[in-house]
């Protein structure tokens, strides 16, 4: 029967080189299919290698061969091609599958991604350096490794947890954040790992971060499918694990192990018992080693709060979160999945998935894409009552880098911090204010004698709910609390907080008191901020670091920031620890009280580099002498375009033009005149730049773009032996008027400090833009009393070492 929906849709031209197969190294489609949800739907996952919603909520968008989109569009199905998403999708398989040599640790041409074996070190790098903080469960073998030991990864844990803080007799709370359950989405795994180095190098930094790791324990799969992430590192559309045991001769083999789990498995639709179908569910519930590894530990360390049917609740104060992370869609969804019909603890977990997608602007929405039955939220809340969700992150499987690295990266490390913050009691402290913006003595870490009264101000806020599938009720916030030494639910005394307009009556408000610090001891003291709302739900705390010294005994830091090359003293920043003070501008002269103890020491002016002074061991008592002396920062490049090339050459059409510029009349462009052409890979690329004894190194440039965006990228690129490779220091992409970029120029790991510079333009096949305008260019550094490098600043006009390049 014909299958038709009314929907205005724009057929885009696609050219014959796209149109081959997509299957068994054959290019991939990229196309959106008009069907709207229900069990049309269903049925067509089953058929294709369906993704996400495509352009609008009732149409899908998937992946097909020449021959699967014949067949649709005879079938009656409106399916128009998405020829940009198809060259992205081609271009991005296209540079996985052909690594750089001697590239190693990321994936090629997404470097800001490791590969299997960096992630897997990058845990056990955790566990050597915070063994107090980190421990490492291999809780099962891949499906790889479970045939052959020699073959495949084990599926290790990153348990994250201070050892030195004693749990209550409930124990401590529970976050499993689970990455790549489908190996060819790339930002899950990265992201979990990254939170995992936050939580980690964070602690004793960040108080929300600290008390998070003292009182919680955060368990992260960094990994749930190696075997299959393997395979897609090397270009292929892999989704499933590597089972090759069902349907192994095709392009879809293995198992999907979000439809693989025991509660629900193959219920309703959302799977198939096709062994060569995107969505197989395997030969049985919880049939795959990796499924089984995730379900006996999740059983092992999250309690079990509801029977195992669709509509007991679980209790109001149940305890423990699960998050699995998956790509793309920018979606938050939760239980179930495998019905419409909405969960027992619904309003709950509309809730905290609302708090998920205040920080990423994603949708939240009960449910997925489409039916799905076994996964894995759903048996963390069918067979625990454990809050279980799926986050869809980021708009394509090969997210570039420059999108994750300023976008999604740290709006979902805020989202993963605030789930942490609330799985002590997730179906409760989300619909309660959230505390910002805390203060004690007017700093976000405050420092007092023992005995003195501390200023606390703040905000307390009950609106931060995302709002992109409705509204969450907010109430006036009707108290607030502090507490010092211990959240809420340990020991302790709570201190009373006032509205700072003198009256509880907004949804948000400003709170404030005073800390009396008698009888407290000295050190390093934890600040706890809850606040209340008119119904009574009370929020997860907010934290601050307060530092108590003793008067009579405290240790003193003190000396002088002066500029190595005159001596003359400096208006200088200076942090001891996590303490910051001042110098007097005229002397440059500053003093500090620190607690006793072993500190980092460290000053910094504007103008400056920035000087280490290594460790100060401050004792009781005692004052101790530190000095800086800094160096000043120094232009060893500069290159403005006014006085012509001044050496600077590049692939044609590169040139400098007066069409635009930063100061004051002439730029770089890689379109002159016009728009810049389609399928072009051009470059303008410094000569070797000698950097030797220089440190502290900077590139900055001004620039501004007109590419199209998510197809067309300019990228900034550094090569430290003489242009044989390259690697990315960033990659832009959109439009953005004229702005100065900073990029720290690492040479660390160089084998020499001559590098080269370039600034690339690769564009797709479809639409071009205006272009990209480069202009003033300048590296910084501080180096020796010698003069800089070309000091004529290129006047002389020599340019023989110059050279353009072709890529």
């Amino acid at each position: 029967m014909p299958r038709f929906v009314s929907l205005f849709l724009v057929l885009l031209v696609v050219p014959a080189s796209l149109m081959a197969h997509s299957i068994a190294g054959e290019l991939p489609i990229v196309v959106d299919i008009a069907v709207p949800e229900g069990p049309e739907r269903d049925a067509l996952a089953a058929d294709i290698d369906m993704w996400e919603h495509g352009t609008t909520r009732e149409t899908v968008r998937a992946t097909v061969d020449d021959e699967t989109l014949d067949r649709l569009r005879h079938e009656g199905y409106f399916v128009i091609v998405d020829a940009k998403e198809t060259s992205r999708l081609q271009t991005a398989l296209e540079r996985i599958a052909h690594p750089t040599e001697g590239v190693t640790g990321t994936i090629p041409g997404f470097p800001c991604y490791r590969d299997v074996e960096a992630t897997l070190a990058t845990a056990q790098e955790l566990r050597v350096t915070r063994p107090d903080l980190v421990t490492l469960v291999d809780i099962g073998d891949s499906w790889a490794k479970e045939q052959d030991p020699a073959e495949g990864y084990d599926l290790l844990v990153v348990r994250i947890t201070n050892s030195a803080v004693a749990a209550p007799p409930e124990g401590k709370p529970v976050f499993f954040l689970i990455g790549g359950t489908h190996s060819r989405e790339y930002t899950p795994v990265e992201i979990a790992t990254r939170f995992a180095e936050r939580l980690v190098t964070s602690h004793g930094v960040d108080p929300d971060l600290t008390w998070i790791v003292d009182h919680t324990e955060v368990h992260i799969l960094l990994n749930a499918n190696p075997d299959g992430r393997k395979e897609a590192e090397t270009g292929q559309l892999w989704r499933k694990n590597a089972n090759l045991d069902f349907c192994g001769s095709s392009t879809w083999p293995g198992i999907d192990l979000n439809r693989n789990y025991t509660f629900q498995w193959g219920c309703c639709g959302g799977s198939t018992t096709s062994p060569c179908d995107q969505r197989f569910r395997g030969p049985s519930a919880g049939s795959e080693p990796e499924t089984q590894a995730i379900m006996n530990y999740a059983v092992s360390v999250l309690p079990d709060q509801r029977p195992n049917d669709t509509t007991t609740p679980a209790p109001a104060d149940g305890t423990g979160l699960m998050v699995d992370m998956h790509s793309f869609g920018e979606d938050v969804l939760w239980s179930w999945g495998f019905t419409t019909t909405q969960p027992p603890n619904g309003p709950e977990l509309y809730s905290l998935g609302r708090k998920y997608a205040f920080f990423t602007d994603y949708r939240p929405q009960h449910g997925s894409l489409s039916t799905v039955d076994g996964s894995t939220k759903d048996f963390a809340y069918g067979e625990l009552g454990v809050p279980g969700f799926t986050i869809e992150i980021g708009t394509t499987f090969f997210q570039d880098c420059a999108t994750f690295t300023s976008t999604i990266l740290p709006d979902n490390l805020a989202a993963l911090s605030a789930f942490a913050k609330h799985s002590r009691r997730p179906y409760q402290t989300p619909q309660g204010p959230d505390v910002i913006d805390l203060t004690l003595n007017g700093d976000a870490v405050g420092v007092a004698f023992v005995g003195d009264l501390v200023t606390l101000v703040a905000t307390a806020d009950d609106t931060r709910f995302s709002t992109n599938n409705g509204a969450e009720p907010i109430q006036p916030v009707a108290s607030a609390t502090a507490r010092i030494g211990a959240p809420s639910w340990l020991p302790g005394a709570d201190i009373a907080l006032g509205a700072t307009d003198g009256t509880f009556d907004q949804t948000i408000e400003g709170i404030g008191g005073t800390l009396d610090t008698s009888g407290l001891p000295a050190g390093r003291q934890t600040v706890f901020v809850t606040a209340t709302d008119t119904l009574g739900n009370t929020g997860a705390p907010t934290a601050a670091f307060l530092w108590l010294l003793d008067p009579a005994t405290a240790p003193t830091v003190q000396g002088t920031v002066t500029d190595d090359d005159t001596g003359a003293p400096l208006d200088a920043t200076v942090t001891i620890g996590l303490l910051t003070t001042t110098t007097d501008p005229a002397t440059g002269a500053y003093s500090l009280h620190v607690p006793p103890g072993t500190w980092p020491t460290r000053a910094e002016a504007v103008g400056y580099g920035v000087a280490d002074s290594g460790d100060v061991t401050a004792i009781a008592s005692q004052t101790h002498i530190v000095d800086f002396a800094l160096r000043p920062v120094e232009d060893i490049l500069n290159h403005d375009a006014e006085l012509g090339t001044e050496g600077w050459t590049g692939e044609n059409p590169w040139e400098i033009t007066s069409e635009t510029a930063n100061s004051p009349t002439r730029a770089w462009s890689d379109s002159p005149g016009g728009n810049y052409e389609n399928n072009i890979d051009i470059s303008l690329m410094s000569p070797v730049l000698d950097l030797t004894d220089y440190t502290n190194l900077e590139l900055e440039f001004w620039h501004n773009y007109d590419l199209e965006n998510g197809f067309d990228f300019g990228f900034v690129e550094l090569s430290t032996n003489g242009g044989t490779t390259w690697q990315t220091l960033a990659s832009y992409t959109d439009t953005s008027d004229w702005q100065s970029v900073s990029l720290p120029l690492d040479l660390s790991d160089a084998p020499t400090n001559q590098i080269r510079l370039r600034f690339r333009l690769d564009s797709d096949f479809t639409e071009t833009r205006d272009g990209w305008y480069v202009d003033d260019i300048v590296i910084r550094g501080i180096g020796p009393s010698a003069p800089p490098i070309f000091v004529d600043g290129f006047e002389s006009g020599d340019v023989s070492a110059w050279s353009s390049v072709v890529n």
